[in-house]
């Protein structure tokens, strides 16, 4: 078999597979050998490859989880998380790669996998560049009316799809703090603000159990997850990818509302599709705290990704929001 790997630092969170264990992942999942193998280079969190199996037309993604050692609390098992998603993203399955093979046994290979069908079109980061400015308030209109027909999907509790379920939103909010402020620790990291936010969130309980009806979240869906047609004469989305953050809350902490108001620019479209936000003063406090959260997951990320620059700017952000929050 033909294998193409990505080169990584030897202490890189990401590790790629050998030759042999894809060798094994194709015959439990289709009983035949890989021909060749490309391991994609985009995503910073599963191992993804493009596979070519002996007697099937059509090439397949293989995505495989890090080890769970690897895994931080706030991050365990995200691949189950999106596998128990896909019935509830039903409302956007034309846009979805469909799964032909699931395996969390761990006799294969030590880590969860999964293969899908490998979706038509490029990357969005890679060709939206190619259309003037004016012409990608097309893409960012498509992607308000996904979203909005995702948060639209109402849940049977608050949390991550596949649990554990919880009962009302501030539970939700407050443990998420608490656990990447374990996270954060436990690699060495200051998180103490992300401890004052928890605190926070806990005074206000009140204020986010105003939100009494869990909505489907799509957890990181934005650019970096659609993919577009490469013929098509303005942007147009043929697939989103990678659900495996989804839970139950308010559409409003979603990360997608967060990049949506993130500039005053061509993405303004979003809203044109989307609807209008709450701008009341209790959801523009929910809005400090869902930032909060937001900050603490990239100051956990960027640890991951050894971006200890990043790590640093995350504080003076994160300080600057408690003290809007105080106020």
């Amino acid at each position: 078999m033909e294998l193409q790997a990505v080169a990584r630092e030897p202490d890189a969170f990401q590790r790629g597979l050998t030759a042999a264990e894809i060798e094994a992942i194709c015959r439990r999942a289709f009983g035949a050998t890989a021909e060749r193998a490309v391991e994609l280079g985009f995503g910073a969190y599963n191992s993804v490859y493009r596979l070519e199996v002996a007697g099937r037309s059509e090439p397949v993604v293989l995505r495989v989880a890090p080890e769970e050692s690897a895994q931080f609390g706030s991050e365990f098992r995200l691949m189950r998380n999106e596998y128990a998603s896909l019935p509830w993203l039903a409302v956007i399955a034309p846009l979805l790669p469909r799964v032909l093979a699931v395996d969390w046994s761990h006799e294969v290979v030590d880590r969860d996998w999964m293969i899908q069908t490998c979706l038509p079109g490029i990357p969005a980061p890679e060709h939206l560049g190619n259309y003037p400015r004016s012409g990608r308030t097309t893409f960012f209109r498509r992607l308000g009316a996904i979203a909005r027909t995702v948060h639209d999907v109402r849940g049977t509790h608050f949390g991550r799809v596949d649990g554990p379920p919880y009962t009302s939103w501030s539970a939700v909010v407050i443990a998420s703090l608490t656990q990447i402020a374990d996270d954060l620790e436990r690699a060495g990291l200051d998180a103490a603000d992300v401890r004052k936010a928890a605190t926070l969130a806990e005074e206000g309980r009140a204020t986010l159990d105003e939100i009494r009806d869990p909505r489907l979240l799509t957890g990181d869906l934005w650019t970096v997850n659609c993919l577009l047609d490469a013929e098509a004469p303005e942007p147009s989305i043929s697939g989103v990818l990678d659900f495996d953050r989804t839970e139950f809350g308010d559409p409003a902490a979603d990360w997608t509302i967060r990049m949506a108001q993130a500039k005053q620019d061509e993405r303004e479209a979003f809203w044109t599709s989307y609807g209008d936000l709450d701008r009341s003063p209790a959801a523009t406090w929910r809005a400090g705290i869902y930032e909060a959260r937001h900050l603490a997951a990239i100051r956990l990320e960027r640890h991951r990704l050894a971006n200890p620059a990043a790590v640093g700017d995350s504080h003076e952000a994160m300080q600057n929001v408690l003290a809007e929050l105080r106020r």
